[in-house]
């Protein structure tokens, strides 16, 4: 349903309608934060790369082949967007000592060795647990943003919860602290 909705704005945003352009951006803006915040693991910097791969979007539409494809095309921009401003970042800026990494990492509460334990994870499972845990978007939404199937989506997160409890095990967090 959301694939043939996203075709028919598509189409009338290509047809000049600003205000079916935007029904898309508020649709997605939510999923695309979520994506570049499993990316950045900054809150100011993922709504910066989603403003961003919205007006990239904007700017590529007529590029776009499959208009009911519009929210994983969506998605792969933000995704690249993101890489490309953390890359940025990062060159930009020299880590201090006493970052807010190492003082996390030396901090023994399980909060922060569950932070530490999602971003170890491999970019595409980090995406997954952001959408689903932290933007509360059902499996339906995410394949809709990434472009995957449902049955795809349940195989990351389980491999994903798996890894983090692996993680959080070794970190000396056991099924008795919870």
């Amino acid at each position: 349903m959301t694939d043939l909705a996203d075709a028919i704005l598509v189409r009338r945003a290509l047809d000049g309608d600003v205000g079916s352009f935007a029904a898309l951006c508020e649709r997605y803006y939510p999923a695309l934060v979520a994506t570049a915040h499993a990316i950045a693991a900054d809150e100011h910097l993922a709504e910066d790369a989603a403003q961003e791969a919205i007006a990239e979007a904007c700017r590529r539409l007529r590029t776009l082949k499959k208009p009911h494809r519009f929210g994983s095309w969506l998605g792969a921009i933000c995704r690249n967007v993101a890489k490309d401003m953390l890359t940025e970042r990062t060159r930009s800026r020299r880590v201090a000592e006493g970052s807010a990494a190492t003082r996390a990492q030396d901090n023994g509460d399980a909060k922060a060795a569950l932070d530490r334990a999602v971003r170890a994870l491999p970019d595409p499972l980090r995406q997954i647990v952001y959408l689903r845990y932290y933007n509360a978007m059902t499996y339906e939404q995410m394949s809709s943003v990434l472009g995957l199937s449902q049955q795809a989506i349940n195989g990351r997160l389980r491999r994903a919860r798996r890894k983090i409890a692996q993680t959080m095990q070794a970190n000396g967090f056991g099924e008795d602290d919870r």
